[in-house]
């Protein structure tokens, strides 16, 4: 293991997370907000030290980095990067216990959206500023961040392929261009210019600055942090539908938005888990639709409340226009096989991902093939090409830890004495990074009453959840830290 090499790594993350705190910290002295600014100077601080800390002890690392480093980069560096990240809640007093605090940061950067607070309004605007960031840094996620402005590395080059494939979402990962570096600048840019598109979009609503600003990165992390108790229920209508749309765009595999940008029309047009997400979404809203039909005054809002439900929690984001746990049996079952779906891999969606859902139907289509004709060669394909063995037998692993995890994650809940449709949504919605569940985790209602021991579970599960299940296992795994 090149430990110098993590603690390097370790120390830009901190760097990072540093200057992204600072807007936040002069939103605060701007408003005169003197709590929230005591938290943020005493957190910078510590990121100063932590950040000195490492640097001076891993000068002179060797450029040797492989899997198991980057696999173990990425999951300390997100834990590190939580654990800090909590502590201008935590020294501000906004958020007096700092694993309530840990658990709001946890689930901005994995963008998840569970909240522990029973009202967001009375926060300072510096720390919902920050809460809401969180979402838009790890929507993308912070190593990515660091390949796309870090200076080309010569030598140590060959790492960036193993921190990517770490951190980004999905059964596969590709690069767009020949240098890693440039993949993660162009989904960067991307991510950026689609962001400033939708905080246009929301302004000319009459959404103010600030509001548009920190629901655009909640919708383009597919987050799900609002800046009012009641999230997006009080904005208006062509507003919520702007959300709606851009909470879908958000949802797609960002490689498709660079082939649509080289004109590549077809290869966009031809892609399965392209069709396969869009299909979902208007199938699953006209679903809800007729069955929530008559609980609302009219049939435009109706709709509207279906398509927004049904792309916020698809692509995990968490927005909500209304209670959706008062909705009957029927649609709430909907929910919650979306809530497992999720949205495309490449995206800033969790869930399963849908190139992952058709992988194994496809795989057991491929199954059922070879039991009737033996001798008969079954190969898997999408879009025309032959998936490989190691993708296909990564995703049958993944399917394992993903049942494990939750059966294992439901049953330590149960403990707590809450309903099982309360524990069962609380996991689903913590581990595929959605926010809100249903009956005591709803829209309306927070985590805040779950015991020390099941927000720890929570917190794991929404790391998992982020970071696709093996680099967290990788890290707890005795035989990473052993010599080879």
């Amino acid at each position: 293991m090149n430990y110098k090499m993590m603690g390097r790594f370790l120390a830009q993350i901190v760097a990072v997370e540093a200057v992204f705190l600072l807007p936040a910290l002069l939103i605060s002295l701007f408003l005169g907000e003197t709590g929230a600014v005591r938290g943020f100077l005493i957190t910078l601080a510590a990121m100063g030290v932590v950040c000195g800390g490492l640097y001076a002890s891993c000068r002179g690392a060797e450029t040797l980095f492989g899997a198991k480093e980057g696999l173990v980069c990425v999951s300390a560096g997100w834990i590190v990067l939580s654990l800090l990240g909590a502590l201008p809640f935590f020294f501000s007093r906004e958020i007096p216990r700092y694993i309530d605090a840990l658990f709001e940061i946890v689930s901005g950067f994995t963008t998840t959206g569970a909240s522990i607070l029973p009202e967001v309004e009375p926060m300072s605007r510096g720390l919902l500023y920050w809460r809401s960031f969180s979402h838009w840094l790890g929507g993308m996620g912070v190593l990515v961040f660091l390949l796309a402005v870090a200076p080309a590395g010569g030598k140590g080059s060959g790492f960036t392929m193993h921190l990517l494939r770490a951190e980004s979402p999905g059964p596969d990962v590709g690069k767009l261009v020949p240098k890693m570096r440039t993949t993660a600048l162009i989904l960067y840019l991307i991510y950026i210019v689609m962001t400033v598109l939708n905080v246009i979009f929301l302004l000319l609503g009459g959404m103010p600055l600030f509001d548009a600003v920190c629901t655009a990165f909640g919708t383009a992390g597919t987050g799900g942090f609002g800046i009012r108790n009641d999230s997006i229920a009080g904005y208006s209508p062509y507003l919520q539908n702007v959300c709606t749309v851009f909470m879908l765009l958000f949802g797609v595999n960002f490689s498709c938005y660079y082939l649509l940008l080289m004109r590549k029309f077809s290869s966009v047009f031809k892609d399965e888990e392209l069709r396969l997400y869009l299909g979902i979404f208007p199938g699953s809203a006209l679903l809800v639709a007729w069955n929530i039909r008559g609980l609302y005054g009219t049939l435009e809002e109706t709709f509207r409340h279906a398509a927004f439900q049904v792309s916020s929690i698809m692509t995990t984001t968490g927005f909500a226009t209304t209670d959706f746990d008062l909705w009957p049996p029927f649609s709430k079952a909907v929910l919650l096989m979306l809530m497992i779906v999720g949205a495309c891999a490449g995206s800033t969606g969790g869930g399963l991902k849908c190139a992952r859902v058709l992988l194994l139907f496809k795989s057991l289509r491929r199954n059922i093939r070879q039991v009737l004709h033996p001798r008969k060669v079954q190969v898997v394909r999408t879009n025309g090409r032959v998936v490989g063995e190691n993708v296909l037998d990564n995703t049958a692993a993944y399917l394992a830890a993903y049942m494990i995890i939750l059966l294992g994650s439901f049953i330590f809940l149960s403990l707590d004495g809450f309903s099982v449709e309360t524990n069962l949504s609380a996991v689903l919605a913590c581990f595929n990074n959605i926010g809100p569940g249903l009956d005591a985790v709803g829209p309306t209602c927070n985590y805040a009453a779950y015991s020390i021991g099941s927000k720890l579970v929570l917190i794991l599960d929404m790391l998992a959840g982020r970071l696709e299940i093996f680099p967290i296992l990788v890290l707890f795994s005795g035989s990473t830290w052993k010599h080879s």
